[in-house]
Formats: C-alpha cells, structure tokens, sequence
C-alpha cells in the first residue's frame, strides 16, 4: 500500500517549514479592534492611533536621519558629532517603540515599513549623497521642530480627550527626550570663537 502524502495536508504535524504563505489581512489598517477594556471609546482609539502615527511616522524618519547624519559627518567635529548623532538615533530608537507599541495597545496598526512611512511623514527628504555638517544640523532641529510641534498639539488633544495615557507618552517619552536632542545639536550652529575671543573686554575707566 502506498503511503499517504501528509505535505499538504492543515491536519497533520510536519517538521518542513511552510514558506511562501500568504493571506487575506485580519486587521485592515486604520481601523482599531475592540477587545481592549481601555474605558476610551473607539472614535477617541481611531482619532488617537491616526495622530500617533503621523507622530511614529516622522519619528522613524527623524531616527533614520541621526544615522544618515552620523555615517555621513565630515570635518573637524566628526568625532564628536559622529558620537553624538549615534547616540540621538539610539534614544530616538526606543522612542519609536514607545510609540507604536501604545498604538498597537489603543487596538490599531502602528506603520512600519519604509514606503509608508515615506508617503505619511511630514519631514523633507534630503539628498542621498554627503551634505555639509550646517545642513545636517539644520535638517535635524526642522524635524524636531516638527515633532515638538506635533507632540504639544497631541498631548493636549489627549488630554482633553481623556487619553491620559497616550498624553503621559507624548511628553514624558518623545516630547522631552526631542526638546533635550534639539538642544544639544543646536548649540553647534553657534558661532563662537574657538581659541581667541573676538573682542577683550575694556578696562573699567579709573
């Protein structure tokens, strides 16, 4: 008697890896499910998880920025900027997991894949080729200017949505941490002098 084939069968264990598998989606995007006992209601979830993605849209694109910015510094500074910028990207890394897991906790669909997020974030795209370290820093603080703008709207709107939770994230974990990073660049863009000072301070009349 022939022995039955069991590599097609849903029934039967097999140790070979099913590849190539594909199927219909169980959550669309932009849509929350309702099995979260968040006491918020699902228009606050929708509105909520929609505002949330733009913020974790222009978030990655920020975070991929410190890294282009880092591989890409030249000049005197590159040691210390190339340290810093690594540094900005691995804090803003962890933000952006702070964010999409609070959407995927109000039930919706945190954006992911780079095309997407291309097509929803709000942050101007650079060149791919080297800029000159000014431009990279300027690059920088407009995304944080877009983010810290968007965090104050956000948080507010929470608020008064009674999202309290999502308003503790946005300000405790993107909006200050950004404040702090925006900070740190811009006091590069200073024109300071490095070793003399550009005018002595005059002797005080006798």
């Amino acid at each position: 008697m022939a022995k039955k084939s069991v590599s097609g069968s849903n029934n039967s264990a097999s140790a070979e890896p099913r590849v190539h598998q594909r199927g219909r989606e169980i959550q669309r995007y932009a849509t929350v499910t309702h099995a979260f006992h968040l006491e918020l209601e699902e228009p606050v979830r929708l509105e909520m998880t929609e505002r949330l993605n733009q913020l974790l849209a222009d978030s990655i694109t920020l975070r991929d920025l410190y890294k282009k910015s880092h591989w890409q510094v030249a000049g005197p500074t590159f040691y210390q900027l190339h340290l810093l910028f690594d540094k900005h990207f691995n804090e803003q890394v962890d933000i952006v997991d702070a964010i999409a897991e609070r959407i995927q906790l109000l039930g919706g669909l945190a954006i992911a894949m780079a095309a997407d997020v291309a097509e929803t974030t709000k942050i101007e795209r650079p060149p791919r080729g080297r800029e000159e370290v000014p431009v990279q820093i300027s690059r920088l603080l407009d995304a944080h200017q877009i983010i810290i703008r968007d965090c104050r709207a956000l948080a507010d709107r929470a608020d008064k949505l009674g999202d309290q939770g999502t308003n503790d994230l946005v300000v405790s974990d993107v909006l200050r941490p950004n404040e702090l990073q925006a900070w740190f660049i811009s006091e590069h863009l200073v024109d300071s002098p490095l070793v003399q000072a550009t005018e002595e301070v005059s002797k005080a009349a006798d």
